[in-house]
């Protein structure tokens, strides 16, 4: 078998983008193919003799987008120290919603059946499912519900509705203290809750906000409540470096009896490429899901499996799985994001389910408990659960981030 190797130079260098890509089909969809200099080729050529040629250097361009080169490289950040979606190839290009690495896989798959008269038979998930889902919740406020209507009451100058509210606050649990509601709506589907708990209730040094409840106070409810639910470290935003990191893994670990998080994601999707990495590996976390865009759904790094992300200060492979995160409540309606109608949410996000089905791949859905909230006519449960519904019409394996770091082999040291 041979595939096309080109003599790019690019990764001896330090730019994030390389020269524009070519535009080729496979299985009926139209692809980018980056370092491709014989685009006038046929991209795959199934040879007598038990050979195949591959006319694209897919290696390269699939190292390119599945390591996050473009994000280790670039200097762009945004408010939150996050490398945005527009600075992005996949926004560049417009391929966000296709995961593109697969497609390259599927390619050299392709070759590799030709070449030893073989089938390569696909990942099977629990029960043989073909695909899976992993449904996340991370809990950023559990008092807050009240806050919003409050002051719009008392800025329009509705004072008995004003007064009403503050006395159903003070008299009532709160809409978004409802965890026992999301784990029973999740429960329905036959799915599992994993939640991603916030240790931090202090602000960050810039104003932006942590958790609205102290988890040592409430730790004892909180448990009793989600019971058996796999438990994430949500970490805080604010400090740099993720020096808190350890911190706040200390609290929740004791709060736990020293049982250590499986997994982590980071509070508002902060994620440094320099550093989180080496930071996750030495804390020696089984998985991060952290890597999707908050500005749109789709794939980070253009795949939809779990991988071990690369580690470029040592060249190979960090030791924690990447389980990426395709799709986040707030992103589907925000002033500074994606602002879709009710209706449009699942038609949106359907063909990027069908394509995380088709390679036999992971998705995963953050879901804010304060989301659950009936109020919420936006992204709220309604939504949620047309989502649901949608998914488990298609069959795939729920499952949580243990299940898939069970799964999912180890690179070789």
């Amino acid at each position: 078998m041979e595939i096309a190797a080109v003599d790019h130079g690019f990764f001896t260098g330090i730019a994030p983008y390389p020269a524009a890509p070519t535009y080729r089909e496979w299985q009926g969809q139209q692809l980018p193919f980056f370092f491709d200099d014989q685009p006038t080729r046929p991209l795959l050529e199934l040879l007598p003799n038990s050979r195949a040629r591959i006319n694209a250097d897919v290696i390269s361009a699939a190292f390119y987008l599945l390591s996050g080169w473009q994000e280790f490289y670039s200097e762009e950040r945004d408010q939150h120290g996050r490398f945005p979606y527009t600075a992005s190839v996949q926004h560049r290009y417009g391929f966000v919603a296709v995961p593109v690495v697969n497609y390259y896989f599927d390619v050299l798959k392709t070759a590799v059946e030709h070449v030893t008269g073989q089938p390569l038979q696909p990942r099977r998930w629990a029960d043989g499912a073909t695909w899976a889902t992993f449904i996340t919740h991370d809990i950023d406020n559990l008092y807050s519900a009240w806050k919003e209507p409050t002051r719009a009451a008392l800025s329009q100058g509705k004072a008995l509705e004003f007064g009403r509210m503050l006395w159903r606050h003070f008299t009532k649990k709160d809409a978004w203290d409802n965890l026992e509601l999301v784990q029973q709506t999740v429960a329905e589907y036959g799915a599992k809750s994993t939640f991603f708990f916030l240790p931090e209730n202090r602000k960050a040094a810039n104003g932006t906000p942590n958790a609205d409840y102290n988890i040592r106070r409430e730790w004892p409810k909180l448990a009793a409540t989600i019971g058996n639910s796999e438990i994430g470290l949500h970490v805080s935003i604010g400090a740099p470096y993720h020096a808190h990191l350890k911190r706040e893994e200390h609290r929740l670990q004791h709060l736990r009896n020293g049982v250590k998080a499986y997994g982590v994601r980071f509070h508002y999707l902060q994620w440094e490429p320099r550093i989180t990495p080496v930071i996750l590996g030495a804390l020696l976390y089984k998985y991060d899901s952290t890597l999707g865009f908050a500005e749109h759904y789709g794939f980070r790094n253009s795949y939809c499996l779990p991988f071990y992300p690369y580690d470029f200060a040592q060249n190979k492979a960090c030791y924690f799985l990447e389980i990426p995160l395709n799709v986040m409540d707030a992103t589907l309606h925000h002033p500074r994001y994606l602002q879709l109608a009710p209706e449009e949410i699942l038609p949106s996000l359907t063909p990027m389910f069908q394509e995380i089905e088709r390679f036999g791949g992971v998705c995963t859905v953050l879901w804010h408990n304060d989301n659950f909230d009936p109020a919420n006519i936006r992204n709220g449960p309604r939504e949620f659960r047309a989502i649901m519904e949608y998914l488990r019409s298609r069959n795939p394996a729920f499952v949580n981030g243990q299940d898939i770091c069970a799964q999912m082999s180890p690179p070789s040291s």
